[in-house]
């Protein structure tokens, strides 16, 4: 799979990551991090005094309007830088006004959540984010530069030590713009009614189509339940019936045996089948007794740790099930692991969920895996997923998916 992300790069191809163009990126994404969030902190803090100063005349709220409209270009600025160190485009969540003229849009974007989302953002850029871009810098750049320019006979140990830390610098220089990049994604991605009106249907016919999926899948379930797992009891006891026919010694009962054990095999399989469906216990008790009881019947051993505040959507969590089952499956059948561990939390109307393994690695979606429709699943409730998988081992699956309970 292509990485997308400055993490991804770092997690697949540690070694091959340093050829590549992303510890650049990195690089010029927390560089330009610095010279904006500098002017940011210089533009407001002169906006807030000017402000404050004229507040006692009534002309202060203006200033202080044009500063939470200033963090709208911020926010535009930062979505470009964006593509630096995450390659998924963020499209701009403003909506145009009802009416031309400047007091229209003003009036628009002072009502739009993003607006203020954009506000939070900025004055987190511009109170830490920007110096922890230089120091960050300094520590990878100019800390090296200075143990180098002081060497002598006496300062050696720093000299190495400095090499070390220059040598370092591309995975520490992405480590923190990728953490960086994923901060400043959950304050600026769109959200909900953000989204355009055509985006907004396709995702709507995403989610009838899932709906339609699911509604099949419980048909298939009742229909394999009332039929043809009836039609194999009738069978059993149609062979048990001839079995009293049948004299002991005859040829036949061997025959009979061989088939009352085909047919209890067939029968196994097939409430297999059923269970894995529509699994009662997922219906009945959510999703996390439903993962347990799934992981306790798993070839190899699988930690779960899903905390969960209450029950997720019906949909939510026929998604999580077979997209945690799918991912466990694949785990046994190709990564040669010896044990799984299956991590979820809800924070910040966020279903976080990791799944990881330490197998061989070198797990590659894009050649056509099952994790591929799944994805597609995920899609279809705004949510994303990333795998991390070096060659050697371990892989990891993140998924986050939006999440709001009552």
């Amino acid at each position: 799979m292509r990485p997308t992300t400055a993490w991804q790069a770092l997690a697949q191809r540690p070694l091959s990551f340093l050829t590549s163009s992303w510890p650049w990126r990195s690089l010029a994404y927390l560089s330009g991090g610095v010279v904006v969030g500098a002017a940011a902190a210089l533009f407001f803090a002169l906006g807030l005094a000017a402000g404050i100063a004229l507040l006692v005349v009534l002309i202060g709220v203006a200033p202080l309007a044009g500063l939470v409209l200033a963090s709208t270009v911020v926010g535009r600025v930062e979505r470009r830088r964006l593509r630096l160190v995450d390659l998924d485009p963020l499209s701009d969540p403003h909506r145009a006004p009802d009416s031309p003229g400047p007091r229209a849009w003003v009036t628009a974007r002072l009502k739009e959540q993003v607006t203020w989302r954009e506000l939070t953002f900025t004055l987190l850029s511009a109170a830490s984010l920007w110096w922890l871009d230089l120091l960050v810098l300094g520590f990878s750049f100019g800390l090296p530069a200075l143990t180098f320019a002081s060497t002598d006979g006496s300062t050696w140990p720093w000299t190495v030590f400095g090499a070390i830390v220059l040598l370092a610098s591309p995975y520490t220089v992405t480590s923190w713009a990728g953490a960086r990049g994923a901060l400043a994604r959950t304050f600026l991605v769109p959200r909900g009614k953000e989204l355009g009106e055509e985006l907004q249907e396709v995702r709507a016919s995403q989610s009838r189509l899932l709906d339609s999926f699911d509604a099949e899948r419980a048909r298939i379930e009742r229909d394999l339940h009332d039929g043809a797992q009836q039609r194999l009891v009738s069978l059993g006891m149609t062979l048990g019936m001839l079995r009293l026919e049948v004299p002991p010694n005859s040829p036949v009962t061997r025959l009979l045996s061989e088939a009352e054990d085909q047919l209890s095999t067939a029968h196994k399989e097939l409430r297999a089948l059923i269970r894995g469906l529509n699994p009662p216990v997922l219906a009945d008790h959510g999703l996390v007794a439903a993962i347990e009881d799934y992981a306790g019947r798993f070839p190899i051993p699988v930690q779960v740790d899903l905390r969960l505040p209450e029950r997720l959507s019906r949909q939510l969590e026929t998604t999580m099930y077979y997209l945690i089952n799918e991912a466990l499956t694949n785990i046994a059948r190709h990564s040669g692991a010896t044990c799984a561990q299956v991590y979820g939390r809800y924070h910040s109307d966020q279903l976080l969920l990791n799944i990881l393994d330490n197998g061989r690695g070198g797990a590659d979606p894009g050649k056509g895996t099952g994790m591929t429709g799944l994805a597609d699943r995920v899609a279809a409730l705004d949510g994303r997923i990333q795998v991390l998988s070096p060659v050697g081992g371990p892989t990891l699956l993140q998924v986050e998916v939006p999440c709001r309970f009552a």
